[in-house]
């Protein structure tokens, strides 16, 4: 097989490729034998025509079709290998000579992997940044804790208080007409949690146990129903319960209840250590975020618009399945936002965008750098999946192979190499 390339737009390439007479016919005796059990001829069992007389009656252009199908595709790869070009698109293929005793020419117009022209890299300025912990940062999370330990005491007379779980029943009325969603019965809502409608919760308020009322408000004028917003609404609603939170002592005991440590004092030792190391992560993805973006901001690179758009589907295969962690699916979200999947992708445009370029941008200083991903660094990969999944890493190998997945493995190694790399080598303003 021959095949040679030429760039014929920025990112566009077209492959010259033509294979061999015998790999022609030898693809041709595939077909044959493909197509012969299909067709039927008078005195012959199906599958047992020769291939002359098949031939001769339906003609040697039958099976050309099924014969392009085969060897294509193959033809296709090892010109793609053999070039070294990098295809990030489905390619146009126009076959100009096939034929039985023919080789076999075509060109395959296809989308490239675009070139960065990288600016400066090292030396890039980032902001100093120091991990700090204050003693009201230390007893917010202490007081996030203790109300999350509190116990819910029923209250049987009262009335609902700032900060009570009520259950209640409601159905909302627009123009004195029901509408969906806006129905549920024994609720469960924390006042004061402003996860309702606002103008909802505080009307709740001196509510009693039993008691029964209308309350009205408007909803936002973004809200994500189309057909509700800026529209006023009256709720009918019932109370059922009240349970009021009983905050346990911030004192030695709730220390032994809620961690290994015997005083308050040792635990908010702890609590200001994770939050300090909280913070420090926080601060080193930002820097690590900062460099990428001011390495690519340097960078010129004109990005196809089909890798953009590659890119926002797999941002929203990402947001799925984020949904189904939350007990959610994408059509639910597409029924409560009335959005659609190209909304969806539209609004993901820039980010994915933002992405490629990045990663664009990261694979080319690896590239000037001779950053690659080691056998070493790939085992301590796997086996850190390995713990994750609780697989073996051999298995975890095995599946990355079949999935066609360890490419992006090695490539999130040494990007993250990558990373490491722009971070040595900035500097502190």
């Amino acid at each position: 097989m021959k095949a040679s390339w030429e760039k014929i737009e920025k990112n566009v390439a077209v492959l010259d490729i033509e294979v061999e007479a015998e790999q022609v016919a030898a693809a041709l005796d595939k077909a044959f034998k493909k197509v012969v059990q299909k067709v039927n001829v008078p005195g012959f069992r199906k599958g047992k025509v020769p291939r002359a007389i098949f031939e001769s009656k339906f003609g040697v252009e039958s099976l050309y079709q099924d014969a392009l199908d085969i060897i294509l595709p193959d033809a296709y790869v090892a010109a793609v290998q053999e070039t070294g070009i990098e295809p990030i698109d489905r390619p146009e293929v126009d076959v100009e000579q096939f034929g039985k005793g023919q080789s076999l020419k075509f060109k395959a117009k296809v989308a490239v992997k675009p070139e960065v022209e990288l600016g400066e890299y090292k030396g890039i300025e980032l902001e100093a940044e120091e991990a700090s912990v204050t003693a009201e940062e230390v007893n917010e999370e202490l007081e996030r804790l203790q109300k999350r330990h509190a116990e819910l005491i029923p209250v049987e007379e009262g009335a609902a208080q700032n900060g009570d779980i009520v259950v209640i029943d409601f159905e909302g009325f627009v123009d004195g007409a029901a509408f969906e969603g806006g129905k549920a019965e024994r609720y469960s809502l924390e006042l004061g949690s402003n996860s309702f409608i606002p103008g909802f919760e505080e009307q709740l308020v001196g509510l009693e146990k039993g008691g029964e009322k209308d309350i009205t408000v408007t909803f936002p004028e973004n809200y994500q129903a189309e057909e509700l917003q800026g529209k006023e609404a009256v709720f009918k609603i019932k109370l059922h319960d009240i349970k009021r939170k009983n905050l346990p002592e911030l004192d030695d005991e709730f220390a032994k209840d809620v961690s290994e440590f015997e005083t308050l004092e040792e635990f908010k030792a702890d609590l200001e250590s994770k939050l300090k190391e909280r913070k420090q992560n926080e601060i080193n993805a930002k820097r690590e975020a900062q460099v990428v973006e001011k390495a690519a901001a340097a960078a010129e690179v004109e990005i196809p618009e089909v890798m953009i758009n590659d890119e926002a589907e797999q941002m929203v295969k990402e947001f799925e399945a984020r949904l189904r962690t939350q007990g959610m699916n994408i059509e639910m979200y597409y029924q409560f936002t009335g959005q659609s999947v190209e909304d969806l992708k539209g609004q993901m445009r820039a980010d994915a965008e933002k992405r490629v370029r990045n990663n664009l941008v990261l694979e080319a200083i690896a590239k000037a750098e001779n950053l690659e991903a080691t056998e070493e660094e790939i085992n301590a990969e796997l086996e850190n999946l390995s713990k994750l999944y609780g697989r073996s890493a051999d298995e975890i190998r095995s599946i990355f192979t079949s999935n066609g997945n360890m490419p992006s493995l090695v490539q999130d190694i040494v990007n993250r190499k990558t990373v490491k790399f722009l971070l040595d080598n900035s500097k502190t303003a």
